[in-house]
């Protein structure tokens, strides 16, 4: 069909952040169990991750804080590609465009939750927020145009 392949990206990015899903627990459960048991009752109760900070290594709580991100600028992503989809306008340019910026936000949860540098981290955020707003972009010109 025409424009559904900016779709696979989606499908991509959806994919990864299911990974980051799995790599945040597979390392945070073993650290939260290696955390000395709480003496008074309850209070080990309603506990938020960002309660963990602190608690736990960083390099544990940055696939956290990558997997959080997953649920930010990614969200727009979404509708944009799904819209571009329903348009019949997710094909050539703006399918490669969507590809860059799931290859981006892929190597930016890599950086984030290994070496962590910021400088780094925000050069490959920034240049995926480009994509995401030449996608944007496109999306309004070709409804408004």
């Amino acid at each position: 069909m025409t424009g559904m392949e900016i779709l696979k990206p989606l499908a991509v990015l959806a994919g990864w952040t299911m990974i980051m899903w799995i790599w945040m627990y597979a390392t945070r459960i073993p650290a939260i169990n290696k955390l000395p048991k709480p003496t008074e009752p309850g209070a080990d109760q309603g506990w938020t991750g960002a309660m963990l900070e602190g608690l736990i290594a960083r390099e544990v709580q940055w696939k956290a804080h990558n997997y959080n991100h997953l649920h930010e600028a990614p969200t727009v992503f979404y509708a944009v590609a799904l819209a571009l989809a329903v348009i019949g306008q997710g094909d050539g340019l703006n399918a490669q465009i969507a590809w860059a910026y799931v290859a981006l936000r892929i190597v930016h949860s890599i950086w984030q939750s290994t070496v962590n540098k910021v400088a780094v981290r925000f050069l490959l955020f920034a240049l995926s927020s480009l994509c995401l707003m030449a996608l944007t972009l496109h999306l309004l010109l070709a409804l408004f145009h």
